[in-house]
């Protein structure tokens, strides 16, 4: 804890920045500066240094984790908030290489985006694991239902195996659609470099054609 002397203008016009008017004391703002920077992936050695830097504060490692902790309950009430009953669409896919303790790290981090019946967009769960599997999303889908979703008319996802099976399990009369990006991927795939800007002009065709028999 650092007391402060702020000087005072003669109009009083003066605004400071880092501690405002009437704060005589450095740490009333200093628990939200920490949680920012935690939020943006710093680490605990570099939240140390920085508010010493700064502030000339030094900060013990039970301090920073007491801090930190507290995004703990908001982290957990927000994946266990209650979702929509029905969902449009579900987009479900993991992303890979990941910032983790001020490292690139692979990692599968599990995403599940809906779509409500109002065309509202919405991130309904993030999820980490070692590799992305079809194991973890049948758990994934799981919690979906516990927070009261009862339907999703369609799922997007990519072709990872068993994706599909464990979809039916929990939401047996949701439609599986594979991943526009990845049906692309896996048709180029199998042409020659030189002929790829000529198929993908035919396949722009097919994919916003409003019907299934002009496509």
């Amino acid at each position: 804890m650092r007391n402060l002397d702020i000087p005072c203008d003669r109009k009083g016009e003066f605004e400071p920045q880092v501690a405002k008017k009437y704060q005589n004391i450095i740490t009333q703002d200093m628990e939200e500066k920490i949680i920012s920077m935690y939020a943006k992936e710093m680490t605990t050695g570099d939240i140390e240094s920085h508010m010493r830097e700064l502030y000339d504060i030094e900060i013990s490692d039970s301090t920073n984790s007491r801090i930190t902790d507290k995004i703990l309950p908001i982290v957990k009430e927000w994946q266990e908030r209650p979702l929509e009953e029905i969902y449009a669409v579900v987009f479900m896919d993991a992303i890979y290489h990941v910032r983790h303790e001020g490292r690139i790290v692979k990692r599968a981090v599990y995403i599940a985006i809906g779509i409500d019946m109002n065309g509202h967009e919405d991130i309904l769960g993030m999820y980490v694991g070692q590799n992305e599997s079809a194991k973890f999303w049948l758990f994934i889908l799981n919690g979906l239902k516990k927070r009261d979703v009862q339907n999703i008319l369609i799922v997007c996802v990519d072709g990872l195996t068993g994706f599909p099976q464990v979809i039916e399990a929990v939401f047996p009369e949701t439609e599986i659609q594979q991943c526009i990006t990845h049906q692309i991927r896996n048709t180029t795939k199998f042409v020659s470099y030189k002929e790829i800007k000529l198929l993908m002009a035919d396949l722009k065709k097919i994919y916003v054609a409003p019907i299934e028999e002009i496509a």
